[in-house]
């Protein structure tokens, strides 16, 4: 018999009480905060007085640096100006307010700061650069902010806009990027002008106020065309660089291969020469980037995935539903993880309903989901607050987030863990510049559907990133998903097997590795030797279909573990890639099916959107192959692709679910759940304690938009789910406890069944 208790990881924050139905944590009284450090000293543990607000002033505080010891804080910015601001409109932040902001900041329990200082028409502080918002009449913002924010030990971040500076852009039209037909993009400003020295001069005068940090939005070049920069200062480098002129324009050549390093190196350029110039007016003062090297940011942002992580103290980045959908919460925090393993990483996540600039403020459920998402995955998370446009702070919005931060204090023992990742997903930034080209999109939504069909099935995984993959990191995975990774270069082929001698398993689907560096189609698949299979031919229908053999069918056990749930002897869609293959050394099993083609086809007269029924097969839908302790499994079409497509079934998710099952039959801990319920297992190897967090995500159904039907946004989450979820354990479970007292638990013999009602719940499970 397991014993069933409450988690008895310990909270820090004060004791739980009920009010009104909710699980609602204690206050932040001086008792309560005398109680968490004595707990903390007990643990050993090394809290910052100052966050708990024992002491006053920022050098008071805890040495380690404010990123490393905070899991929540805000930011708070006017807003009104990002469509121009006119200097006769002076009731535009007439009451944006530093010391109130700092004191409600510090009353509904943030542990820092982000103000805003400088944006692209006005500047927040008394410079000598940029105009000051005319509404502040005498005051200064940032100097209310740091005075005040420091006395209650807050660390206070200044927010500078780096990219769209309308004002810098109009007193000097010389720094503006110019497009390839040689005409100025007025709103985007050239990363190798004289801008540096300005942005340099601008961060020495926020400096002079004692700051903490800067965060500095955005270092891109641009989130579509006219795409930069052709000027003549640009030019005269690339042909001192390459000895030869820039290209023409998007060639997708050798010349435009040089030239997307060239506008990747003038962000990291940019970047690094301000970090450097913030060391050395002080070494302390820390210095992040809005981080735009993910999905579905592609090339025209001007980052690389990894590359561009680096350049500050920590990556930035920032999520959201009605930006990247409420299922890419997580994969956003992942991603930033994998770019940056080892270090702390930053989201930031809106009150507002609908985007950034709006004064809505979204229910408590909704917060609570997106914000212990986003802590679940290991991130600290920032808060925006918009104010009016008069800066009033809404009352409302203050006290969900006091809510939400008295939440995250009691819970803050069951962040940080060390992720249990069983599955990784692994992310070619050559794919997505050379075969997504001008549109991304293809590519990404075979990441993203490997994403989805991992996250419905609870299946633990993470992102591997080429572009810093080692052979340690691939074996912290069970299995190696590539989804529609086209390119793959001879040195990721070599890891790969390394990965796959010493025990992994892969699985590649539709069109991996069957593009050469240029994203061209290639004879011979990068991946043929590995996978026991020959490339015959791409299929140039997307609307392709598989269907499985019967239970008579004698085929390996992995290969016949791949039709569970599946009805045998039926054509499904699995609309996206697919590739025609013959085995050489691997089985194979299942069939692959062309779509019908008419005549309206022919003659370019049917909608390609729509699918058209299955055909004859054109080879095989599944082969594995052994290599040295490792197997590999190709899936010729592309079921990750298809997961996220407007024709997503079942089946096609549950297929590449059961390849991971098939290679990973006996994993760690085994998740049952509804689909909508978000599952992250962290483990603590000290204490011998997995954390399971169980995040369900549960908005009422939402009616026809006014406009662009069918793309309709969910509505904000309203009401706690009730559920129930069962997990099952590969070792002994000594004791299994919940966070939440109205869980109810029930565990015997390595299984622990539950039956949850709230938006967020930490399982423990002491082993």
């Amino acid at each position: 018999m397991i014993l069933v208790a409450g988690c008895w990881a310990g909270s820090v924050g004060g004791r739980r009480s009920r009010t009104d139905g909710q699980v609602r944590f204690g206050g932040r009284t001086r008792g309560a905060a005398f109680g968490a450090v004595l707990r903390a000293l007990v643990r050993g543990l090394l809290l910052p007085l100052a966050a708990l607000g024992l002491v006053n002033g920022a050098e008071a505080a805890d040495p380690q640096p404010w990123h490393e010891r905070s899991l929540v804080g805000l930011e708070v910015g006017p807003t009104g100006s990002q469509f121009g601001g006119d200097p006769a409109d002076e009731v535009y932040a007439s009451r944006f307010d530093g010391r109130e902001i700092a004191r409600q900041t510090k009353a509904c329990g943030g542990e820092y700061l982000v103000i805003w200082a400088r944006d692209g028409d006005w500047a927040y502080y008394d410079s000598q650069l940029q105009p000051k918002c005319p509404g502040l009449g005498k005051r200064d913002v940032l100097r209310e902010a740091v005075a005040e924010g420091h006395r209650l030990g807050l660390a206070v971040i200044a927010y500078a806009v780096q990219q769209y500076p309308t004002h810098t852009l109009k007193a000097h039209p010389e720094w503006r990027a110019v497009d390839q037909a040689g005409q100025p993009i007025n709103h985007l400003v050239c990363f190798r002008s004289g801008y540096l020295d300005y942005m340099k001069a601008m961060l020495d005068e926020m400096l002079t106020y004692g700051i903490d940090g800067f965060h500095l939005d955005m270092v891109d070049q641009g989130f579509g065309p006219p795409h930069g920069c052709w000027c003549a200062r640009c030019r005269a480098q690339f042909e001192q660089r390459h000895g030869r002129p820039m290209p023409p324009g998007i060639t997708w050549d050798e010349g435009w291969d040089a030239m997307l390093e060239f506008r990747y190196e003038a962000s990291d350029r940019f970047e690094q020469a301000l970090t450097a110039h913030v060391r050395r007016g002080n070494p302390r003062v820390t210095v992040d980037f809005n981080y735009h090297g993910n999905p579905p940011f592609s090339w025209e942002v001007g980052q690389l995935p990894v590359r561009h992580a680096q350049n500050g103290d920590f990556v930035t980045g920032e999520t959201g539903v009605w930006g990247f959908s409420a299922l890419t919460v997580g994969l956003n925090a992942e991603f930033y993880r994998a770019a940056t393993p080892g270090r702390p990483f930053q989201v930031a996540m809106q009150r507002g309903v609908r985007m950034y600039h709006d004064q809505t403020t979204r229910p408590l459920n909704d917060l609570r989901w997106e914000l212990f998402t986003l802590l679940a995955h290991g991130a600290f998370v920032t808060m925006i607050d918009k104010t009016g446009f008069d800066g009033w702070l809404d009352p409302v919005a203050y006290e969900r987030f006091g809510a939400c931060f008295d939440e995250v204090r009691a819970k803050r023992a069951h962040f940080g863990q060390a992720p249990v990742q069983d599955v990784g997903i692994y992310y070619s930034a050559r794919t997505r510049d050379w075969v997504g080209r001008d549109r991304p999109a293809e590519y990404f939504m075979a990441l993203q559907g490997a994403h989805k069909a991992m996250a419905y099935a609870h299946v633990p995984w993470g992102v591997v990133h080429a572009g810093n993959v080692t052979l340690a990191a691939l074996r912290r995975h069970a299995v190696l998903l590539l989804p529609n990774v086209g390119i793959l270069s001879p040195g990721e082929v070599a890891l790969f097997r390394s990965y796959l001698e010493s025990g992994g398993n892969i699985i590649a689907t539709g069109l991996s590795g069957a593009c050469d560096g240029m994203g061209r189609p290639q004879s011979n698949g990068a991946l043929e030797s590995l996978a026991g299979v020959r490339l015959v031919r791409t299929l140039a229908s997307t609307d392709n279909w598989v269907r499985l053999p019967g239970a008579e069918d004698r085929a390996d056990d992995r290969l016949a573990a791949m039709g569970t749930g599946v009805r045998s002897d039926w054509p499904f869609l699995v609309r996206g890639p697919a590739a025609v293959i013959e085995p050489t050394t691997a089985q194979v099993w299942g069939e692959l099916l062309a779509p019908h083609r008419t005549r309206l086809h022919a003659e370019g007269r049917y909608n390609a959107d729509w699918p058209m029924s299955a055909d004859q097969p054109v080879g095989p839908a599944i082969a594995l192959n052994p290599v040295g302790r490792g197997w590999f499994l190709t899936l010729a079409a592309s079921p990750d692709r298809a997961t996220s497509s407007d024709h997503h079934i079942v089946e096609a998710r549950r297929l590449l679910v059961n390849a991971v099952r098939a290679l990973h039959p006996n994993p760690r801990l085994r998740i049952d759940a509804p689909a909508n319920v978000e599952a992250v297992v962290t483990d603590d190897p000290v204490r011998r304690i997995l954390r399971v967090h169980l995040l369900g995500y549960n908005p009422p159904p939402q009616t026809t938009p006014p406009k662009d039907r069918p793309y309709a946004l969910p509505v904000p989450i309203e009401d706690a789910p009730m559920y129930r979820a069962t997990l099952r354990c590969r070792e002994a479970v000594l004791e299994a406890g919940a966070v939440n007292p109205r869980t109810r638990i029930t565990a015997e013999a390595g299984r622990v069944d539950l039956v949850i009602e709230d938006i967020h719940e930490v399982i423990c499970l002491r082993y």
